[in-house]
């Protein structure tokens, strides 16, 4: 989809999956692409359906945790876009883990018992849950790569005060026992999760997309236990098997690398596995809509008018 041209558009910003549209000082319009990214670097090629997805699950999964803090969400008028307030966000991206996985497992492995200031106990194997879930936030990168941080960097550094991060240490720690519960009640294991979250006011609102395939990593809970065991690969519903492809192909987003070849059917698996994560999550069948760009920016327009934010 070409970049749009809205009413009172004030700014639209370009990341490395979503444009995102200031509309006036108080609205948001989000369109997910089919853009996918790894090792912060845009591949080369979009993956069909994938927009949808993310924007699908990720509204599925906003409606579900209504209860336990407010969000952003207002409006899904076309199947991969969503509208709703503007926020003033945290600098911080509040990653929480349930279990020893990626980057927790990469620094477990070097020796370290400490991640972001949590505790991780000795004698753990790659994919083990952890006691209990563990909150390691990065800072949010304007460009380049996020970093770690602890509680008491980010409250030094004023990216939140004390009584802001108690809210947002308690609103991570429900969100994620909620998609634990959600994955649990479909066959699925919610590994790790990232949040986001802003202000309006004094009021501290969840933001952005949430459990989806990009921010999130699954394992399939059957026969978890004995793989575990035995000490074999876990399967995994995620964005991981695109970043281990690459890695295998010599590609980690460094200099000098180049990204590897994506054919026609590497690019339908990866948008077939990402139909499979939105069915297995939710329930529901997918059904690929393919709208023009006439239809979105009028079903869009629509929206924001009976929002009065145009």
């Amino acid at each position: 989809m070409p970049f749009l041209q809205l009413p009172s558009q004030a700014g639209v910003y370009h990341g490395k999956v979503r444009d995102v549209y200031s509309i006036g000082s108080d609205w948001l319009v989000m369109v997910a692409s089919d853009r996918i990214s790894a090792f912060d670097v845009i591949l080369p090629k979009p993956i069909p359906c994938k927009g949808q997805v993310l924007n699908q699950i990720a509204a599925y999964m906003l409606e579900a945790t209504r209860d336990i803090c407010p969000n952003w969400l207002v409006s899904v008028p076309a199947p991969n876009v969503s509208i709703g307030k503007r926020c003033e966000p945290f600098r911080i991206e509040m990653v929480v883990r349930g279990n020893l996985v990626g980057h927790a497992w990469r620094t477990y492995q070097s020796g370290k018992r400490e991640l972001c200031g949590a505790p991780m106990p000795d004698g753990l194997k790659e994919n083990d849950p952890f006691p209990r879930p563990i909150i390691t936030p990065s800072t949010k990168a304007a460009a380049g790569h996020d970093e770690d941080i602890s509680k008491e960097e980010i409250i030094a550094q004023k990216l939140a005060s004390p009584e802001d991060w108690e809210v947002l240490e308690d609103y991570t720690l429900r969100l994620f026992q909620r998609g634990k519960d959600i994955a649990a009640a479909r066959g699925l294991i919610l590994a790790d999760t990232k949040y986001e979250f802003g202000k309006i006011g004094d009021i501290i609102y969840l933001m952005d997309e949430v459990h989806t395939p990009d921010s999130s990593r699954y394992f399939y809970a059957d026969g978890f236990e004995e793989r575990q065991s035995k000490g074999e690969k876990q399967k995994q519903l995620s964005k991981e098997f695109v970043r281990e492809w690459l890695i295998a192909n010599n590609f980690m987003g460094k200099e000098g690398q180049t990204v590897p070849e994506m054919t026609d059917e590497w690019i339908d698996t990866i948008s077939k596995r990402y139909i499979e994560l939105f069915e297995k999550v939710t329930g529901k069948s997918f059904l690929p809509e393919k709208w023009t760009d006439e239809k979105t920016r009028e079903h869009i327009v629509k929206s924001l008018t009976e929002l009065k934010a145009i």
